[in-house]
């Protein structure tokens, strides 16, 4: 008999038991042991479970085959968590220069018809885009198609000023990074205008989970049970990644955040764990 979930916004789909796997995939650990919690899950669901629910199954039977499991919460979740302005987009730039990219910030643009200050200005292989970083604490709300509207409209207007000599900086293309899946209205339209995209689960080879897993890039929010004061004692520091957390000495953490040092050292401990459980 079908089994359906409800989704966060109150949506019914059919249960996809590949999802599973796949989200157990991400944490780290093998296909036999994915393909057995999915299995185990598939067992103990009923019609109408909320996907919250069956997230929180997979953690519990994660925990046995990695520990550091109960010291993070959903990245999707820790990424909603972050304050738009600067660290989102702070964390934005560090992962598309550990992606390859040329990245140079906050810049203030001339078009033909008025100045535009953008995100970053990037540049790979060749290509060079202006970057627009889009953020949501509700990481249900989809990206809208205002957001690429307005990408493709500074895209045009800085083009036209370049053509006219106004500024010295050739863009080849816009790009949107968000946190969030686009809005089927923004995916046509992005698709159609050649505009770059990075978001949640899109584009399928090169989303922004894959490439934040793949270079170790969690950010801080990613861990559980950390208060929202700590937090910004961190983040003001200029620490965003879990990575940064164990690449400095106790000594230079306490002296950036002003954090108590059991604190600081029950912070580093789990980071570490998060970070060799998931090499």
């Amino acid at each position: 008999m079908a089994v359906f979930v409800t989704k966060a916004d109150g949506k019914k789909q059919l249960f996809d038991r590949q999802k599973v796997v796949k989200t157990c995939l991400r944490m780290g650990v093998n296909e036999e042991v994915a393909e057995v919690i999915a299995e185990k899950i598939g067992k103990n669901i009923y019609n109408g479970i909320e996907t919250r629910k069956i997230l929180q199954m997979i953690f519990r039977h994660l925990n046995k085959y990695k520990p550091a499991v109960r010291y993070q919460i959903d990245l999707r979740k820790a990424l909603s968590m972050m304050k738009s302005a600067p660290d989102f987009e702070r964390f934005i730039r560090i992962l598309l220069r550990e992606h390859g990219y040329e990245v140079v910030p906050n810049q203030i643009v001339r078009g033909k018809c008025v100045e535009h200050e953008v995100d970053a200005v990037a540049t790979k292989n060749g290509e060079t885009y202006i970057v627009e970083v889009k953020h949501h604490s509700n990481y249900h709300t989809p990206t809208g198609l205002d957001a690429a509207r307005i990408a493709r409209a500074v895209f045009e207007d800085v083009t036209e000023g370049f053509k006219l000599r106004l500024n010295n900086l050739k863009i080849d293309k816009a790009m949107i990074v968000c946190n969030t899946k686009l809005s089927q209205h923004a995916e046509h339209y992005v698709e159609c205008r050649g505009i770059r995209h990075i978001g949640w689960s899109s584009p399928s080879n090169r989303d922004l989970q894959t490439m934040i897993e793949e270079k170790k890039l969690y950010p801080v929010h990613y861990l559980k049970g950390l208060n929202i004061k700590t937090r910004e004692k961190l983040t003001s520091a200029g620490i965003i990644l879990l990575k940064q957390l164990t690449t400095k000495s106790p000594k230079e953490l306490r002296r950036k955040t002003g954090i108590r040092k059991e604190t600081l050292e029950l912070i580093v401990k789990k980071a570490r764990k998060i970070l060799s459980e998931n090499e």
